[in-house]
């Protein structure tokens, strides 16, 4: 007997071929994945501001203080200047500035604050050579690894001494932005299972609202009607000399309800006619 003889269909029923897979959905629900954001983005990182473009008449670190440059010609100023010199120049008078927003004293740049200062400033240094220069993978692997190492440092030092964190967050406009502790991949078939709970609870949500404004609407109907039976029952018992069931504390509660609520609606609707 041929083998394709024994191979048999998936039937129905009905007699024709089902599939219980690869359907599409008529709900209109459409899922874009997100964009991956590079480790060494600001918003990965949790840098709030960039680095700080320097001017370029803004002396060097080491002629800050020089007596001789107080006196000297604009020209050689301007020698001396960080438009006139490499950017290297430039990283170190940003580098010396980050350090002395934390640093304990003049002369400390070995502590906790000063190396997160000092990381910080290399860390938006190479961010803004990463935007201009996106293929470098010397550079990215180098932020990748200061990142890493600034988190670990920001780690301990949250769970060692709170306030020197909360400190140095203020001082170096950081967000700390731990790892998660689970992973989690994007995936198509997860995302719409849950765009699709939140399609269903929206439609939910909305039937329910209008139900109620519907109900809302009969309410007034309803406690004038319910006030005229209490009445009519009240005084057929009277009449007819059977045990009252219905008494008068009942029939003011609801007629006070239904005074409250008539003058609700009015002065909503007279509120309503003065917006328009």
């Amino acid at each position: 007997m041929n083998t394709l003889n024994k191979i048999k269909p998936l039937t129905s029923s009905v007699g024709f071929l089902t599939r219980n897979y690869a359907f599409k959905s008529d709900l209109k629900i459409k899922w874009v994945r997100p964009e991956k954001i590079p480790c060494y983005k600001p918003q990965k990182s949790g840098d709030l501001q960039p680095m700080r473009p320097m001017a370029g008449t803004e002396l060097l670190k080491d002629y800050r203080k020089s007596k001789e440059l107080e006196s000297a010609d604009d020209r050689v100023k301007s020698m001396f200047s960080i438009e006139h010199n490499r950017r290297r120049e430039m990283l170190e008078n940003f580098k010396e500035e980050m350090v002395k927003r934390v640093q304990r004293h003049d002369l400390d740049y070995g502590s906790m604050e000063a190396k997160l200062g000092l990381m910080t400033a290399q860390i938006r240094s190479l961010q803004e050579v990463m935007e201009k220069f996106p293929r470098q993978s010397a550079a990215k692997v180098h932020l990748k690894e200061l990142i890493d190492k600034r988190k670990r440092f920001l780690r301990y030092l949250r769970r060692w001494d709170y306030r020197r964190f909360e400190y140095i967050l203020e001082k170096l406009d950081i967000v700390y932005k731990p790892y998660p502790t689970h992973f989690h991949w994007i995936t198509r078939k997860d995302s719409l299972r849950k765009l699709t709970d939140t399609h269903c609870e929206d439609i939910r949500s909305t039937r329910l609202q209008s139900y109620r404004q519907v109900l809302e609407s009969q309410q007034l109907d309803f406690l004038a009607k319910k006030l005229e039976n209490l009445e009519f029952i009240r005084n057929e018992q009277i009449e007819c000399q059977v045990p009252v069931t219905v008494d008068k504390e009942q029939i003011k509660a609801v007629k006070k309800q239904y005074d409250e609520l008539k003058e609700k609606r009015k002065l909503l609707e007279e509120k309503t006619n003065e917006e328009d």
